[in-house]
């Protein structure tokens, strides 16, 4: 039984001005909850010196994180959902859209 479904993935190659700063990734973040259809309970993002941002969102479903590496052109994404699992792809697909890498790497493990 897969009570959920959990994707891990390195994004490589991102414009670092869509990563560099809390308030973008916050925007992006948070806009993809919304058009993913998740159910947001609340989020806390950290702005690091000189660059760089973490995020994560407490979803009813689990959770979302996003890690930023500016200087590398680096975002680490941690998707995690129970129930509908197709909403996990859904996010994971937004955020491809929002970022967009020129490449990346990701790992889907069925969770249960």
């Amino acid at each position: 039984m897969i009570v959920g479904k959990h994707i891990i993935a390195e994004l490589y190659g991102v414009n670092p001005e869509l990563i560099a700063r809390e308030e973008i990734v916050r925007q992006i973040v948070e806009g993809v909850v919304y058009e993913a259809g998740l159910n947001k309970v609340g989020s806390i993002y950290r702005q690091f010196n000189p660059h760089g941002v973490t995020g994560i969102v407490l979803i009813s479903e689990s959770h979302v994180s996003v890690h930023t590496w500016p200087e590398y052109e680096l975002v680490n994404l941690d998707i995690f959902t129970c129930g509908d699992t197709s909403k996990a792809e859904k996010t994971f697909k937004l955020f491809l859209e929002k970022f967009k890498p020129k490449s990346y790497k990701h790992y889907v493990l069925d969770r249960g």
